[in-house]
């Protein structure tokens, strides 16, 4: 095992995660990658908008871009040897295309517990990544919220 990906939201998920990849990423002596996913801009032809003529939302998305990155580079900054790097879209893809364009050899996600009918609803991408991951994925569950 050579390469571990980390996937971060920053919620009470984030330490619980961190502690068990970096166990994992010291056990093997391996890279360990910290992801985060902003989700992308939204389409603005449907909402019946140009860019041009709702910069409130371009302005909002570059100030989470901004936020993301600041807070991400902290984080990486506590864990010895560990590599940020902030993707956008959606969480599930975005963190395949990662791990894919990587070579990671195992993901660690965290699982918030909200059951199934929130999975339903929602979708789970720690229940994503286990179905389409194409290296285990290991899910480390942080309680229910």
């Amino acid at each position: 095992m050579k390469k571990i990906v980390a996937a971060i939201d920053f919620s009470d998920a984030t330490p619980v995660v961190i502690d068990a990849a970096a166990a994992q990423a010291k056990a093997f002596g391996a890279e360990l990658h910290l992801v985060h996913v902003l989700e992308p801009e939204p389409a603005y032809t449907a909402y019946g908008f140009t860019p041009d003529e709702f910069p409130a939302m371009h302005a909002f998305h570059e100030e989470a871009r901004k936020r993301a990155t600041k807070r991400l580079e902290d984080v990486a900054a506590d864990v010895e040897g560990a590599e940020a790097h902030l993707a956008e879209g959606g969480p599930m893809h975005a963190l395949l295309d990662y791990v894919k364009a990587k070579g990671a050899d195992l993901i660690v996600v965290g699982s918030h517990g909200h059951g199934m009918v929130a999975s339903l609803l929602l979708g789970s991408v720690a229940e994503g990544m286990v179905r389409k991951a194409p290296v285990p994925t290991m899910i480390v569950p942080v309680g229910k919220s």
